[in-house]
């Protein structure tokens, strides 16, 4: 009989759901199958939704560092004029952004101004970062040009300003009306540096989805903001945007021989890098825990096993006395472990998905149960809760819980089937 049965044969499968939908009263462990099952499920829905969480944080922010920031900044170490002074920017920011935009890979290249300065309108005032750039550019910017989410007319943009959402919501203004920005580097006098002062009118209003650049931004037509801040005929710097963000470092020494001597890189690398090392690290370590998590739900199982086993011992003699092999033992028993361990990894994966996909609501309910006040976009930089379901995260969930659900399975199992007959029924 031995040789004539197959692995995992229909009788194996048969014994197996005896034995786990057995009540106590019949010598199963029911109950410590549904803690099993409950307990596999919860760990992997966690494993899951983490990950998901974790893998939307990251592509928001690469999204948003990528999308309404420069991927390359190119500028200049500045040079010695004869009087001895030194000027930092490029003079001939045309002929050079016309070179970078030619290197392969590059979508466009556009001089900007750059200052800091104070905005004030309506009694209010914040601080403000302010870049001076030509219409055409800033209507290339994702997130921030055309097709983005705005209020005004960016055709009208060399007729005033373009400010952040959260800079507008700040100063209490919208479209048509005026703000005035105050530099302290203004008017040369000869009583020293006087503060200058102007007022624009607000011709167009953006939300580019990241609370630092909609509360801090403004943007300026290039020729006014060389004017505003004293940088006539010159621009701070080139920015860059590349076709594919991530290849970015492969493509410094071409867009270095185009800027021409005496210029410096700075890439989204360089400002964001450390950052997105940090979500790695702290991605790699909260699987790490996670799975710790699933580990011990897991152990639930080895313990309703060896309850079975012991409960079982009187029927495993009696198999082995009728023929079945220490390999049918075991096969059986595994079934048990691993039954559970797979219908949990199932409601674990189906449950996460479904959290990662409906996680919009369940926040606004978990936001309105609190009373409100959860998520402030002021300490984490975006406006909600994001999460990314990714097959690769869902993979591994469903390998890490199937592969330890099935190896501690193993131990109490091979135990049973190496369970002497004789013993068994001796005291039967």
């Amino acid at each position: 009989m031995a040789d004539r049965t197959r692995p995992f044969a229909a009788f194996e499968w048969m014994i197996a759901w005896r034995y786990l939908r057995a009540r106590r009263a019949e010598g199963g462990v029911s109950v410590m199958t549904w803690i099993s099952l409950v307990g596999i499920t919860l760990a992997v829905f966690a494993l899951i939704a983490t990950l998901s969480v974790r893998a939307g944080f990251r592509a928001e922010f690469v999204d948003t560092i990528l999308g309404a920031n420069a991927h390359v900044t190119v500028y200049s170490a500045g040079r010695i004029t004869e009087t001895g002074q030194l000027i930092r920017g490029f003079e001939d920011y045309d002929p050079v952004a016309a070179r970078v935009a030619a290197v392969p890979g590059v979508l466009r290249a556009a001089p900007v101004v750059k200052g800091q300065v104070m905005a004030t309108a309506n009694g209010a005032s914040s601080g403000v970062e302010v870049f001076g750039m030509r219409q055409a550019d800033l209507a290339t910017i994702p997130r921030i040009g055309i097709g983005a989410e705005h209020v005004g007319d960016i055709e009208r943009f060399d007729e005033g300003i373009a400010l952040g959402s959260g800079v507008a919501q700040e100063l209490g203004v919208s479209v048509g009306d005026r703000v005035r920005l105050i530099s302290p580097d203004g008017v040369k006098t000869a009583f020293g540096t006087s503060p200058r002062v102007s007022a624009y009118e607000v011709v167009y209003v953006f939300t580019a989805g990241r609370y630092d650049i909609d509360r801090t931004r403004v943007y300026m037509p290039l020729a006014e903001a060389q004017s505003y801040f004293n940088r006539e005929g010159l621009a701070d710097e080139i920015e860059v945007m590349v076709e594919d963000p991530e290849a970015v470092d492969a493509m410094a020494p071409a867009l270095m021989q185009a800027a021409g001597e005496g210029s410096m890189l700075w890439t989204w690398r360089d400002s964001a890098g450390s950052f997105l090392r940090a979500l790695t690290i702290e991605d790699n370590v909260m699987f790490v825990i996670l799975s710790i998590l699933v580990l011990i739900a897991s152990m639930n199982i080895v313990s309703g096993l060896i309850m079975l086993v012991k409960n079982k011992g009187r029927d495993i003699g009696i198999l082995r006395t009728m023929g079945l092999t220490e390999g049918s033992i075991l096969r059986v028993f595994f079934l048990c472990g691993a039954s559970t361990g797979l219908i949990g990894t199932a409601a674990g994966v189906a449950l996460g998905c479904l959290f990662t996909i409906y996680i919009d609501p369940i926040f606004s309910l978990v936001n309105y149960l609190s009373g409100g006040g959860v998520w402030d976009p002021s300490i984490r930089g975006i406006y909600a809760l994001p999460a990314k379901l990714q097959w690769a995260d869902v993979l591994s969930a469903v390998a890490l819980s199937l592969g330890l659900s099935f190896f501690v399975t193993l131990i109490p199992a091979r135990r049973a089937a190496r369970m002497n007959p004789v013993e068994a029924l001796r005291y039967e």
